[in-house]
């Protein structure tokens, strides 16, 4: 490794307060763009709009099964179960901080039920000249399809023989044109995937639809996506930054003591970025269906881990040739573990990668000149990939929620791991002379 002589030390340290405040500078505007999305996205519905505006909680008839005669209004739906979608002062779903929060048909009575199930209710809508919309829920498990005695207005996904469930976003469905003045019956029939993770409450619909004219509802609408787009804010800027970081070092590699390291890293941070991006299409569009998004969630850390247990492995003066071994091997191992869904393989794959961290940073700690800021990072690192193994035994929650949005564990890791990594580039890189 080139030791800088003491006519380059000046160049060096110029070089490295240049990058530093640049990384200073970006982390400050991504972390204000952040804040700032936050609180747009988590003000309550301003109360004029939902004043003059209706939610549809209360009773609704309810039935297990699927049956397209359902839709029709005059279908006989006496015999029908009833739930109750009135959500307690204050609920908010654990994960965006959506409003008006209920249990689906899991907490009742319906415990691991996963398939379809249908909604109705009877609907007046008021006299006048006003067209009206009604605003679907915004949280349903796992799809949904809305009708208006009998007629389809819309929903999300495909359901039917081969359904296609996709994320929850707020959708928007405007009543016939003579439905001012009328008495109707909306109904929604409701799907959810037998691969869907079963909780307690889990199944159908979690929030009411919303009957609204227009304008309001357009302005409802488009609170809607302020909340969902805040939800997701951090699921943007932080592969993005990500991406800035994998620029920052390639575009030094050449001038860089640890260029294995830059190398491995940016694989790493590159499938870290594709990972958390995820999560924002899946919510905004319906490109990816859940089944995919499941898929996808099941085995991209696989790849991650092994690509920084290398990375770090060549932090150090001289890679270990059986670090890469096992970390591969470990892959393997994870891989299959998520082919045949086995929990035991899974977590035997984790905490030996876990291990292999600890084994490298012990490297790190006896013999690196850049130990301290190397370990934090390495750290930080860990505690992204290892959340549950290194945060959740010792009880930290796995989501708060700053001004009512959900920001995960995960995303406060990566927002303190991000700038450590650039400041750690920003280290390893030599002055032009230095490194010929």
């Amino acid at each position: 490794m080139p030791r800088p002589t003491a006519s380059t030390a000046p160049s060096i340290a110029t070089t490295g307060r240049r990058l530093a405040a640049g990384i200073v500078v970006a982390t400050l505007l991504a972390l204000t763009i952040v804040v700032a999305d936050l609180a747009n996205g988590g003000r309550a519905d301003p109360p004029p709009l939902r004043s003059a505006a209706t939610l549809l909680d209360g009773t609704w008839r309810f039935h297990v099964g699927d049956d397209p005669r359902w839709a029709n209004a005059d279908a006989d739906d006496s015999g029908w179960e009833t739930v109750d979608l009135t959500a307690p002062p204050g609920s908010h779903d654990g994960d965006v901080g959506l409003p008006d929060y209920v249990g689906g048909w899991m907490a009742h009575g319906h415990p691991g039920y996963h398939g379809y199930a249908w909604y109705r209710r009877a609907v007046a809508v008021p006299a006048g000249h006003a067209a009206w919309d009604i605003l679907g829920p915004t949280l349903v498990e796992d799809g949904y399809e809305l009708y208006w005695n009998g007629r389809l207005l819309g929903g999300s996904g495909r359901l039917g023989a081969n359904p296609r469930v996709v994320g929850t976003r707020p959708l928007q469905f405007a009543l016939p044109a003579d439905a001012a003045g009328t008495r109707g019956v909306l109904a929604v029939r409701t799907y959810m995937d037998p691969g869907s993770a079963a909780s307690p409450d889990g199944g159908g619909m979690h929030t009411a639809p919303i009957l609204a004219p227009r304008p309001i509802g357009d302005a409802l609408h488009r609170v809607q996506w302020a909340r969902s787009i805040a939800g997701y804010i951090v699921e943007v800027v932080e592969p993005v930054a990500m991406l800035a970081l994998i620029g920052l070092a390639l575009g030094y590699r050449s001038r860089s003591n640890r260029k294995g390291f830059l190398a491995f890293a940016s694989v790493a941070l590159a499938l870290m970025a594709v990972r958390r991006l995820e999560n924002a299409i899946v919510a905004w569009t319906d490109l990816e269906s859940l089944a995919t998004y499941a898929w996808l969630a099941s085995v991209l850390w696989i790849p991650t881990v092994a690509a920084w247990t290398c990375a770090w492995n060549r932090w150090c003066p001289r890679a270990w040739r059986s670090i890469d071994v096992a970390a591969l091997a470990l892959a393997v191992a994870g891989m299959a573990g998520a082919a045949m869904h086995s929990v035991a393989w899974t977590s035997a794959s984790r905490f030996a990668s876990l291990a292999l961290f600890v084994v490298i940073g012990v490297r790190i700690a006896r013999s690196d000149p850049m130990r301290r800021l190397a370990l934090t990072t390495l750290a930080s690192i860990a505690a992204s990939l290892f959340g549950d193994e290194l945060l959740g035994m010792i009880g930290i929650p796995g989501i708060w929620f700053p001004f009512g949005i959900g920001v995960s564990r995960t995303q406060y890791v990566y927002a303190i791991a991000i700038p450590l990594l650039a400041f750690l580039v920003a280290r390893t890189v030599l002055p032009k002379k230095a490194h010929r």
